[in-house]
């Protein structure tokens, strides 16, 4: 089976720092993959090249089949690649329900009284209906990281790119983020997901990816790449309950 997404030997540098070094890994369609990494470690530069936001410097990206390496963000958006940011980046100006329809329409490739039956759906999944009217800009950080998310699948994506969207969650509002990010997966979108929560990765991720100086450190199976010493070590303080 050819994967739905294929890194080969993908580079990244800024001046003297290399932030992806060589980095190969690929993504099957329907798996949910982990990726894990200290501050530093490349992955949200590793985001930026799948998205279209960066080029590399060396390598290859394809996406279900295609080579895509040189295709702007817009391009890959309308493709099926949707993603959240670590740092929400709304509308301000716009309401809830406005930030989804623009992803909708312009990212989806919904017609806007179709896209406007979606957006509601969507923040009815994601705990954001009451906020519908509410501007963007408003909003507390918690319900900004719900807005990514709903903006992002907004876009109708086959595949999901997610960046750090539980940090800061209690423990009830992670489960159902969770319980949300398996229900994508069972309608068949795949998932890439940058966590430092890890227990939060292990209730999703087939597999998961570490990273470290912007190379591949380890790859496999959750509990396996957990229970590693060198992972271990990389992570000396990290949240890794299960």
């Amino acid at each position: 089976m050819d994967a739905l997404l294929r890194l080969d030997n993908v580079s990244k540098s800024f001046g003297a720092l290399k932030a992806v070094d060589g980095l190969s890994v690929s993504l099957q369609t329907g798996e949910a993959l982990g990726i894990l990494g200290p501050n530093g470690a490349g992955k949200s530069t590793l985001f930026n090249l799948i998205a279209g936001h960066m080029r590399p410097d060396a390598g290859r990206i394809f996406y279900d089949g295609n080579d895509i390496t040189t295709q702007p963000a817009a391009e890959r958006c309308r493709l099926g690649i949707g993603r959240s940011f670590q740092i929400p980046h709304p509308f301000a100006g716009m309401t809830v329900f406005e930030n989804l329809l623009v992803g909708a329409v312009f990212g989806g490739g919904l017609t806007e009284r179709a896209g406007a039956a979606e957006c509601h759906a969507i923040l009815k999944r994601t705990d954001l209906a009451a906020k519908a009217n509410r501007l963007a800009g408003s909003l507390t950080l918690l319900d900004r990281k719900r807005l990514e998310l709903a903006r992002a699948m907004s876009t109708r994506p086959r595949l999901l790119l997610l960046d750090e969207i539980a940090g800061g969650l209690t423990d009830d509002e992670t489960l159902l983020l969770t319980d949300t990010i398996n229900g994508l997966r069972r309608e068949g979108v795949s998932i890439i997901w940058i966590e430092h929560v890890v227990r939060a990765l292990l209730r999703v991720v087939d597999r998961l990816v570490v990273i470290n100086l912007g190379a591949l450190l380890q790859e496999g199976e959750p509990q396996a790449v957990m229970a590693s010493r060198e992972v271990r070590e990389v992570y000396m303080g990290m949240d890794a309950s299960a």
